[in-house]
């Protein structure tokens, strides 16, 4: 009993991470991770067309709440650039103003709401609808939106384009008009961030020390360029207390529903990625929770909607964080440096914040750049949902832009499912096994044919073989074993109807039947629908033993079939 006990012990130890003690290595994490929260926090925000403290205010109160509660324990709950551009897409289609923070309030505690529902509701697992091919279109999508969102700051003139490629193109067409000041200071940013980034000591805080560098180096030489204090002041004060509109709920309801699944989607996968380092269990639906929480929190304290980031979630391990301490002092670190020397950010220029948003929005497509390779390798169906998704992200409302790649997703998947189902025929060999061959087309006289249904019964696919199974107009004096292990694991009602069809053609042209690895679900279908009634003594289930299945079922049918035609040979003859 106490061995046991024990066991159980260990067992829950692993299923459940524990909260551990707090660590120098988390709290050193949790500083380089809340330093590097400003710049990018007021970039993303920037971006999205919101006031830059919102983005700070996204690393703080929610980042504190969802390291408490998450699952995955070094996970980084904060604002990102798919996020941001989603919400201010949102907040544009339902005609809210931006600068509305009520408004924004109530989308981010609804955006929260949205998640633990579907965390509560162990939809952890409604990820998997989005495939590789969407998510990776949709991501360069994001990464392609990112760019454009900063061309402004990146080159001093402002596109008045309303889709994403309009904007490079007018953009490239007014290149006289561009700033030369601001296009020197956003160059230099990226030059800088090359620099450091290929030094190995500096790697990890290339975009911070970027970012210092050229603000330093701009403040000291006196260069005119528009700075972040030019947007909106940044006070030296706590994330300020705000409360949700809840008139505007209604008009957020869908849009939030959406900014949630873009969160989601882009979350699913850090538990994957980074692992607990106690060796505990992490959970999907349990990191909805935990970010749902994070954003009605962060709802009330002046937050943007926020969601597991990768990206933070990097810098947070790659700067030695052990447990989720790191993300508690993440937030707390973001807090205290804003407190103290808040205004001493307004000083960034935004032309820096522009370069570095354009390494941003080029790492973000290198790094997906394998699976964008892996995806035109595939096949032409996931490489045709990348490009469509792709598209749509760049033409349309980013909320739109994920529910059409979901439904492309789903549509993908039932396409490459109802073509995977075929028909061959299981030949016998002189050691007593069987080898493959394509189905006959007529099905022989004389003899007992076996074939086999390699499908999952799902209801296009078997639409598609309907007229692939041989014909029988001409067939006489012959058996038929139909093997389905492995088969029809979805038994849809189409498939059944389908079999039935099929039950009646070959019955009435004399034919014996045996069904054989008949899967335990399926046999059931058979019985409430009725299909065992013409099969009796003809279905050998699924008893794991591949040949010992097939042999019995062969026998059934040879012995029938020879006793039809001659009524005086005994039975399996």
């Amino acid at each position: 009993m106490r061995a046991r006990g024990g066991a159980d012990e260990t067992s829950r130890r692993r299923d459940a991470p524990r909260f551990g003690r707090p660590t120098s290595r988390d709290v050193a994490a949790g500083l380089v991770t809340g330093l590097f929260s400003i710049p990018e926090g007021m970039a993303y925000a920037t971006v999205g067309g919101f006031a830059a403290p919102l983005g700070l205010w996204s690393g703080a109160v929610p980042t504190v709440i969802g390291a408490f509660f998450s699952r995955t324990v070094l996970m980084v709950t904060t604002l990102t650039s798919a996020i941001v551009l989603t919400a201010h897409s949102v907040l544009s289609d339902a005609g809210l103003d931006p600068g509305d923070v009520g408004a924004i309030a109530a989308m981010t505690v609804m955006t929260g709401l949205w998640m633990a529902l579907l965390g509560l509701l162990r939809l952890g697992a409604v990820m998997s609808f989005v495939s590789t091919a969407v998510m990776t279109g949709f991501t360069a999508g994001i990464a392609l939106q990112i760019v454009a969102g900063v061309l402004h700051d990146a080159t001093g003139y402002a596109p008045q384009a309303h889709n994403t490629i309009g904007k490079f193109v007018e953009s490239l067409l007014h290149v006289g008009e561009w700033d030369v000041p601001t296009l020197l200071v956003s160059l230099s940013t990226v030059a800088a961030w090359a620099v450091m980034v290929r030094i190995k000591r500096l790697r990890k805080a290339a975009t911070l020390l970027s970012l210092v560098l050229v603000t330093v180096v701009v403040g000291v030489a006196g260069i005119g360029v528009e700075k972040v204090s030019d947007i909106a002041a940044i006070p030296r004060s706590l994330p300020p207390f705000t409360l949700p509109d809840l008139a505007s709920l209604p008009a957020l309801a869908a849009g939030s529903f959406a900014i949630a699944l873009v969160a989601l989607a882009q979350a699913s996968g850090i538990g994957s990625a980074v692992p607990n380092p106690d060796g505990s269990r992490t959970d999907v639906s349990k990191d909805f929770v935990a970010q749902g929480a994070a954003n009605v929190a962060g709802g009330f304290f002046g937050a943007l909607p926020v969601g597991g980031s990768l990206s933070r979630t990097g810098v947070a391990t790659s700067s030695g964080a052990q447990t989720r301490w790191a993300g508690v002092f993440s937030g707390i670190w973001l807090i205290l440096i804003v407190v103290t020397v808040g205004p001493v950010a307004g000083l960034i220029p935004m032309p820096v914040i522009g370069g570095l948003l354009l390494v941003i929005g080029g790492e973000l497509i290198r790094g997906r750049w394998h699976d964008i390779r892996l995806v035109t390798r595939t096949s032409r169906l996931s490489a045709t949902a990348m490009i469509v998704t792709f598209a749509a992200t760049t033409e349309l409302p980013l909320q739109q832009a994920i529910f059409l790649g979901a439904a492309l997703s789903i549509v993908l998947f039932a396409v490459q499912v109802a073509e995977r189902g075929r028909i061959v025929e299981l030949v016998r060999t002189g050691d007593g096994d069987f080898r493959t061959e394509p189905a006959p087309a007529e099905l022989p006289s004389g003899r007992t044919t076996v074939l086999h249904y390699a499908g999952t019964g799902f209801f296009a696919e078997v639409n598609r073989l309907q007229e692939e199974w041989p014909r029988t107009a001409d067939t006489h004096d012959a058996g038929l074993v139909i093997s389905l292990r492995g088969s029809a694991g979805i038994p849809s009602t189409t498939f059944l109807e389908s079999l039935d069809t099929l039950l009646t053609r070959w019955h009435e042209a004399g034919i014996e039947v045996v069904l054989c690895g008949v899967p335990a679900e399926l046999h059931e279908h058979l019985d409430r629908s009725g299909l065992s009634e013409h099969l009796k003594g003809a279905i050998v289930d699924d008893s794991g033993a591949v040949l010992a299945t097939v042999g019995e079922a062969y026998r059934i049918a040879e012995g029938r079939r020879l006793a039809r035609s001659s009524p005086s040979a005994p039975d399996g003859a």
